[in-house]
């Protein structure tokens, strides 16, 4: 406790009752605080000195509280912790989004406020800690580790990844990963954790659709012996083992309408209880979600709460699919050819460039789970010390072999798309369908088969919900 009580708070706060009310919380646990009831007032406080943390309401009756927070942030990279009514949410998320730590929901309880607090204050140390280490990990490594260490290729629809997630590790705001099955969402929310100040923390996570609906209670709260029938002891939930770290939720879409009501009311108050208990439990985590649905046509449909969604979604990522990530798919390859050439005590080294350009022109539906697990089958099935073209001939008999510098030759397109070349007699080119019209077709059919279900259309296809959302938006709207 000898560090937080030097730490001096900021409560930028209009109602006389509820600033003092911060204060005496904070000073009853040894902090310094300082209250401010305008903007204007605030902004002279801190050009005269910059607090360790920011508390700070977006609502002030003469400037916006974001000015505040882009005034102080401008001197000093200091945890801003936001304060906000229900009517304001979607300002503080956007204050979130550049460069808040944290925001709390008026009413909230003195718990809410000092663990937010507390969390704010453990990052400076861990940023601290840091900073005094750095030389040396520099030394050793040549560079600090960083979000980008966790992932393999550079491609530029990447760069934007990487940039995100290294602002939103210096947070404490939730972030909602998105793409496709097999692009590492939970890879990313891996490497989250561990470039933020709760990398000494647990990372513990769920998989959503893995659990059935009646346990997945039990499963992020936890019981107490005797809840219902098979508790037979005493269980600690996901919320209690992530306190102090992070909690990743996957195919978090796949949650019951019930559950994330109560998921939206721990994410407020920071407080939830085991089922069949009383004693109200505290958990201090940051939350990291991923689906490989559309989240925002989930909402629209009814099958996500709206509130949920916009308390999840502070920072979006999108993570790209494997085919839209350019060289990225030869480096991903390398990498894993080696590593699980070593596992297997093989001697595999590299590719030949028959083998190359296969990789490139498949289209990977799967993803890097995909490629991950063709390798893995190279290497158990092979011993060489290069993967040929006969090796990848599953991956081949799908894609339109290429021949002279990338032209494509027409009897490939004969054969696999039954489509007739101007060169085989047919006058002119009407034979020749457009693409669009083939792709909507095969979308048609596939929802079809699953009966309406897009989302499960989208898994057989090998694309995601909202691909399949967004062309029938431009089939409705004329456009291909």
């Amino acid at each position: 406790m000898a560090i937080e009580t030097e730490k001096l708070v900021y409560v930028v706060e209009d109602s006389v009752s509820s600033g003092a009310l911060y204060c005496s919380y904070l000073e009853q646990a040894g902090y310094q605080t300082r209250h401010f009831t305008d903007g204007h007032s605030a902004l002279l406080g801190i050009k005269e000195q910059v607090p360790d943390v920011l508390l700070q309401d977006v609502c002030l009756p003469d400037i916006s509280g974001l000015e505040v927070m882009r005034f102080a942030k401008e001197r000093s990279d200091i945890p801003v912790i936001i304060i906000t009514a229900n009517s304001s949410i979607e300002i503080a998320v956007d204050a979130m989004r550049l460069g808040g730590f944290d925001f709390i929901e008026k009413p909230f309880s003195k718990d809410r406020l000092m663990t937010s607090v507390k969390s704010a204050c453990e990052q400076i140390r861990a940023e601290q800690t840091k900073q005094l280490n750095q030389p040396r990990s520099v030394a050793s490594s040549g560079k600090p580790k960083t979000v980008r260490d966790h992932f393999v290729g550079d491609s530029v629809e990447m760069a934007s990844v990487f940039q995100l997630l290294e602002s939103a590790a210096r947070s404490k705001a939730s972030v909602f990963v998105t793409g496709e099955s097999g692009t590492g969402k939970e890879v990313c929310a891996q490497a989250l954790h561990n470039a933020s100040a709760r990398a000494a923390g647990p990372f513990i996570a769920i998989n959503c659709a893995a659990i059935p609906s009646e346990l997945f209670e039990s499963e992020i709260f936890g019981h107490e012996k005797g809840a219902f029938s098979g508790a037979v002891s005493q269980r600690i939930g996901a919320a209690e083992q992530a306190n102090g770290g992070t909690l990743f939720l996957d195919e978090i879409c796949e949650m019951d309408l019930n559950l994330q009501a109560k998921l939206l009311r721990f994410l407020q108050t920071a407080s939830f209880q085991r089922v069949g208990g009383q004693k109200l439990m505290h958990s201090d985590i940051r939350i990291v979600c991923a689906t490989n649905r559309d989240p925002a046509s989930d909402v629209a449909e009814g099958r996500f709460r709206e509130d949920l969604y916009y308390r999840l979604n502070v920072i979006p990522v999108q993570l790209p699919p494997l085919r839209a990530r350019g060289n990225d798919v030869v480096v991903l390859a390398q990498y894993f050819l080696r590593e699980k050439s070593a596992a297997n005590s093989k001697h595999f080294e590299r590719f030949t460039p028959e083998a190359e350009l296969i990789i490139k022109k498949y289209s990977w539906p799967g993803n890097i789970r995909e490629l991950q697990n063709v390798l893995e089958k190279i290497v158990v099935l092979h011993d060489s010390d290069k993967v040929d073209e006969s090796m990848l001939s599953s991956l081949n008999d799908n894609i339109i072999p290429l021949r002279n510098n990338n032209t494509v030759s027409s009897a490939a397109i004969d054969s696999r798309n039954n489509l007739q070349s101007p060169q085989s007699g047919i006058q002119g080119f009407q034979n020749i369908r457009p693409l669009w019209q083939i792709e909507k077709e095969a979308i048609e059919s596939a929802i079809a088969q699953c009966d309406g279900n897009i989302p499960l259309a989208a898994a057989c296809l090998g694309v995601s919900a909202s691909t399949i959302y967004r062309k029938i938006k431009a089939w409705e709207s004329g456009q291909h």
